[in-house]
């Protein structure tokens, strides 16, 4: 455990020293995310925290918001999506438009999630994320540092080598606070529609939009497309 949180605030005391006060932290309040914001407060590595509110999530995820203010103060930096522009898409294809087409996921995920985003890193030259390896096979060769294409940034992924055995090691260790609905068996949390419970032995990431074909990558494009493709390419609307 040492190793790993040494290696962790390492390379975030890195990313801080390269790109100052043009570095965040995008958190999806995900198990990982909370050891990165214990990390984060703990040795006082001063980089904002962003987490996105689609409008959508579940009641767990804003009591963990509350708490992570109880705990380390008013630290997140909540992020929303365009009123104007998910009033028209509701009035257009309906509220529950992702579970008619991967298309409609796409355009909901892209107005919710990866707009907001975009609009964060504006102006930005690093981002950290809490990818880790054993999340998704998609995901296995993850590297320290990577180039981000999709936003033009230096993509940083402290957790990589943490498993969620690790994580929850150090939740516990340390008494910190997390998503409820980890206990009910969800392993990947976004919003309230798109997020269940996964049986034993499952992928993690089989919890999300799991009404899809088995076989459609289980991520929104906030990271996808910036692993595989170049801009333009790849999706273009997970989680974080």
């Amino acid at each position: 455990m040492k190793l790993l949180m040494d290696e962790a605030v390492s390379l975030l005391r890195e990313a801080k020293a390269k790109h100052g006060d043009k570095l965040v932290y995008s958190c999806s309040l995900g198990s990982q995310g909370m050891v990165l914001i214990d990390l984060i407060c703990r040795y006082k590595l001063d980089i904002r925290v962003l987490t996105l509110d689609t409008g959508r999530l579940p009641q767990a995820t804003y009591d963990l918001m509350d708490a992570i203010r109880e705990r380390y103060g008013n630290v997140l930096h909540i992020l929303f999506p365009d009123a104007n522009a998910v009033e028209k898409m509701v009035h257009e294809h309906g509220v529950n438009l992702f579970f008619r087409s991967v298309e409609n996921r796409k355009l909901c995920c892209g107005l919710r999630k990866v707009k907001p985003l975009e609009k964060a890193l504006h102006g930005m030259e690093a981002w950290i994320t809490g990818r880790r390896k054993d999340q998704a096979k998609n995901r296995a060769e993850i590297a320290p540092v990577e180039d981000d294409p999709v936003y033009g940034l230096k993509k940083y992924n402290p957790m990589r080598n943490w498993t969620e055995k690790d994580v929850w090691a150090y939740i516990r260790e340390h008494d910190l606070p997390y998503n409820k609905l980890h206990d009910e068996f969800y392993a990947s949390i976004g919003c309230e529609c798109c997020s269940r419970a996964i049986s034993m032995g499952e992928d993690p990431r089989s919890g999300r939009w799991w009404w899809e074909n088995k076989d459609t990558l289980a991520e929104c494009g906030l990271h996808v497309s910036s692993l595989k493709a170049p801009k333009g390419e790849g999706e273009s609307g997970e989680g974080i």
